[in-house]
């Protein structure tokens, strides 16, 4: 089958969980046998990553995928609408028999497809207009999308249980509830982060995932300093159209870092930036907790890495997170820096004995969320979307 692939920024790229999914999707696929070209963005510098590490502006093959880069604009406000409009045109003129679109903004185009005859897939990765960062344009821009997906699209995939009734109850639209996968991660020592950071193993929290107001690092931070807790607190990762909240994060953990200075204690915020690679690994492997305060997620993909490292995992109590952890990890009441601020004490002075209960022994944290979340079952179902709609 010739599958076409756009909605990411680019691939290889770890800027966020679509880039992921595309990746592992395509990558699986063009290994079965299909034909699977992704339409990459063009761009300079995004969630702090240098222009070397990314081939930008080429077309190559990248693990039997066909990677073909499409102009756009870089000024923020446009930089997503015509990257979508050009992909979506190049994918019509080539011979794809599914085009697959990923995110709401991009799924603007699949009228334009249609009118070229094309069968289209959308996999809503979240209700993106929901999300802080996007102003006025931007959000009827994606609502937009939205429409157009539940109107248009011959399958609609989304990822979780909450966006599947949502699309129900608003457009009386069927959709596919596939999740995300996970791949079988290898548990490293601390040797990056040693020198760098100063950490040790089980010695740190974590969050990592990009810094978004969604994401609601805010609230993380305001409720470690209440806490009081002298562990210190890793933020890991970097920005997207939100260089302002940046810089409001920034200012928090440095407040708190000179506060902490001048009443000598060893509360402390070390902001990484952007990680990938081994120092990404070690900073998951070495974890004492692994912290997702978020208000809005689509399907968690840092959660599911932390928990395939057997983290022990405190997430904000919205279903797309406690969907994920079950009854393998601890929740608070999202948005609340008290709740927050008094679960994090919790845990950290009961960490050896949680590690002791059954439930929350790493292996058993791994075992299960590696047998409910799996790359390969993924694969499976989305090409049976395409092979539906084929036949008909």
């Amino acid at each position: 089958m010739k599958i076409a692939m756009l909605g990411h920024k680019r691939i290889p790229s770890r800027e966020g969980g679509v880039e992921i999914v595309v990746e592992e999707l395509s990558t699986r696929m063009a290994k079965l046998g299909h034909t699977v070209t992704v339409y990459n963005r063009k761009g300079s510098h995004v969630a702090g990553i240098k222009d070397e590490q990314i081939k930008y502006g080429k077309n190559y093959l990248y693990k039997g995928v066909f990677v073909k880069t499409v102009f756009t604009f870089q000024k923020k406000s446009l930089n997503a609408i015509v990257y979508s409009l050009f992909a979506t045109i190049r994918a019509c003129f080539s011979d794809a028999q599914v085009i697959h679109f990923h995110a709401e903004g991009p799924c603007s185009m699949i009228p334009l497809a249609k009118l070229f005859g094309k069968k289209c897939v959308a996999t809503i990765h979240g209700l993106d207009w929901q999300r802080a960062k996007w102003g006025g344009f931007a959000t009827r821009f994606l609502l937009f999308g939205e429409k157009m997906t539940a109107r248009y699209a011959d399958k609609v995939i989304v990822l979780s249980g909450g966006v599947k009734q949502y699309f129900q109850d608003t457009y009386a639209r069927e959709t596919i509830l596939i999740p995300n996968g996970i791949n079988p991660p290898e548990y490293v020592g601390a040797d990056i982060i040693t020198p760098k950071y100063n950490l040790y193993g089980e010695d740190y929290i974590l969050f990592l995932a990009r810094i978004v107001p969604e994401k609601g690092v805010h609230t993380l931070l305001e409720a470690y300093k209440k806490s009081g807790l002298t562990i210190p607190l890793v933020i890991a990762g970097g920005s997207s159209h939100s260089s302002e909240y940046c810089k409001q994060i920034q200012e928090m953990a440095d407040e708190i870092n000179e506060e902490a200075g001048r009443n000598h204690t060893e509360q402390k915020v070390i902001l990484t930036g952007f990680v990938q690679g081994k120092e990404l690994e070690e900073l998951y492997s070495n974890a004492m907790l692994y912290i997702l305060p978020s208000e809005i997620e689509g399907m968690p993909l840092s959660l599911l890495e932390a928990m395939s490292y057997g983290s022990l995992c405190l997430t904000s109590d919205i279903p797309e997170n406690t969907d994920v952890t079950e009854e393998y990890g601890f929740s608070f009441a999202s948005g609340n820096v008290n709740a927050l601020a008094e679960k994090l004490t919790e845990l950290c002075s009961n960490i050896d004995s949680l590690r002791n209960t059954e439930q929350y022994k790493r292996e058993n944290i791994q075992r299960f969320i590696m047998g409910k979340y799996n790359w390969d079952d993924v694969t499976k179902r989305t090409l049976e979307c395409y092979e539906d709609i084929n036949r008909k």
